[in-house]
């Protein structure tokens, strides 16, 4: 069965969908690497690459929606990012599976963080919002 319920009332943006508790449901974890041939540091251009493994816990299959990044370099700046599934998908997870991607990330300082949530919903048409935890995106030997 893969038939969703598309007609829910409430958006993902309702109050009911964003007080929606997956912390245990969904769980979300992050790698991240330096691409030291896509990086200028001389033009302060530092590339990163992260893998966002998305793992639902629950008993009810879920697909992502849509995702909203807050990326902020080490000067503070912010930015946000928000659009449509990730990476070109829109990913059905299924109970104890998980959907596994890499993306990219370019910052003019050589260490930022990032973090956010995922929209998801559930084939009763229930909106959820997975959070993903700050991680941070460091070129090697910068940090002590």
């Amino acid at each position: 069965m893969n038939e969703w319920n598309t007609s829910s009332s409430q958006g993902p943006d309702s109050p009911a969908a964003r007080s929606a508790d997956v912390s245990s449901a969904i769980s979300v974890s992050a790698e991240t690497d330096y691409l030291p041939e896509q990086s200028l540091p001389q033009e302060q251009t530092y590339a990163f690459c992260y893998t966002i493994t998305i793992t639902n816990n629950s008993d009810q299959a879920v697909r992502l929606l849509a995702r909203s990044w807050l990326i902020t370099d080490a000067d503070g700046e912010t930015s946000v990012v928000e659009g449509e599934g990730v990476v070109g998908q829109t990913p059905e997870i299924l109970p104890g599976a998980s959907f596994t991607y890499t993306s990219g990330s370019v910052f003019k300082t050589p260490v930022g963080t990032m973090q956010g949530y995922y929209q998801l919903q559930n084939r009763q048409g229930e909106y959820l919002r997975a959070e993903i935890p700050v991680f941070r995106l460091a070129m090697p030997n910068i940090l002590n």
